[in-house]
């Protein structure tokens, strides 16, 4: 297990990603190429099979009813797509449980987390065992004034385990952490600093289903990037992030304070990803709150498409995912960045 401290090469990654702009792939071309047939023919005997750049786009979608039940049953003729209001043709549809996932759990190691830290790595051990398959991959990053990796990718729970159990309060100040250097200039949580390396540096080169975990109340006040910034990243990484708002009642009134920008916040980034916004405020709440997460993580559709707008121009391009029912509520992201020339 290996410990790291992520923020340093921040800047750089930014700067970089700027000059990356320009040869950005669509979302989840390189590996939905490979994962998903582009013709049903077979390539005749002796010739090599000739491949195409495509600009697939996938989309994994969760659908539930007005009573919050997930829906399993549907199938290809009960979606419909759209790309900025232009309705595309669903070009490959499958209901997804056994696609690994690869996961990245944050855990806000900042002192507003301190009564619950030890239930959120009791409930946090449990969800990796029970959830995480073969050939799953999972890290484990906690941040407070910084942003610290703890375990790199891997399938093996009982590292990610001991990562967990290894997260302390304000580590960053001297309480056993691992981060060798803090900018001085920094004095809060630098949640916005997390998922953005999280996505970019992290789950970007990876394939298949991406998500971030976020234990968190995502109150920030030391990041370097934008919020914006963030969600923008996991756009970019066809990443989906869920976030388990942990809003400690006991906490802020202890401190004189009170929350509630943090839930703003979570619910933008998680709606604009396709991921789930749940609010916790006990330790008993905690495990329950996980379980619905994986419920997700496990319980999707795949849709595909080819956008009728093939421009190469980098914009942002909005997507609506519907189905025939409306009071079925789809969970899907609400958008990608298309290629540039």
């Amino acid at each position: 297990m290996r410990s790291t401290n992520l923020r340093a090469p921040l800047l750089a990654a930014l700067f970089l990603a700027g000059l990356c702009a320009s040869v950005w792939m669509p979302a989840n071309r390189a590996h939905a190429a490979s994962a998903y047939p582009q013709n049903d023919g077979q390539a005749s005997s002796g010739q090599q099979p000739i491949r195409v750049s495509v600009n697939l786009v996938n989309l994994f979608a969760t659908v539930r009813d007005s009573h919050h039940t997930l829906i399993n049953n549907l199938n290809k003729d009960d979606f419909k797509i759209y790309e900025d209001g232009v309705e595309q043709k669903v070009a490959f549809f499958t209901k997804e449980v056994d696609m690994p996932i690869t996961l990245a759990m944050l855990i806000d190691t900042s002192g507003s987390e301190q009564n619950m830290l030890g239930a959120e790595q009791d409930a946090g051990s449990r969800f990796v065992h029970e959830v995480l398959r073969k050939k799953d991959l999972a890290l484990v990053m906690s941040f407070d004034l910084d942003a610290n990796l703890l375990a790199d990718f891997t399938e093996d729970t009982s590292i990610l385990e001991r990562a967990l159990r290894k997260t302390q309060i304000n580590a960053a100040m001297g309480g056993g952490g691992t981060a060798p250097t803090i900018d001085p200039g920094n004095v809060g949580t630098v949640f916005y600093d997390a998922v953005y390396l999280a996505c970019h540096d992290e789950l970007r080169d990876q394939s298949g289903r991406k998500a971030v975990v976020a234990l968190t109340d995502a109150e920030d006040n030391g990041s370097k990037v934008r919020v914006g910034d963030a969600i923008e990243a996991a756009q970019r990484s066809d990443t989906v992030i869920h976030i388990i708002l942990v809003t400690d009642r006991r906490f802020s009134m202890g401190m004189g304070m009170g929350f509630g920008g943090g839930a703003q916040v979570a619910k933008h980034m998680t709606d604009e990803t396709g991921g789930r916004m749940i609010e916790v405020h006990n330790e008993n709440n905690l495990e329950k709150a996980f379980d619905e997460i994986s419920q997700e993580l496990r319980s999707q559709y795949v849709l595909g498409y080819y956008p009728i707008n093939d421009k190469r121009d980098g914009t942002f391009r909005k997507i609506k995912l519907e189905t025939n029912k409306s009071e079925f509520k789809v969970l899907t992201r609400k958008g990608y960045y298309a290629p540039r020339r």
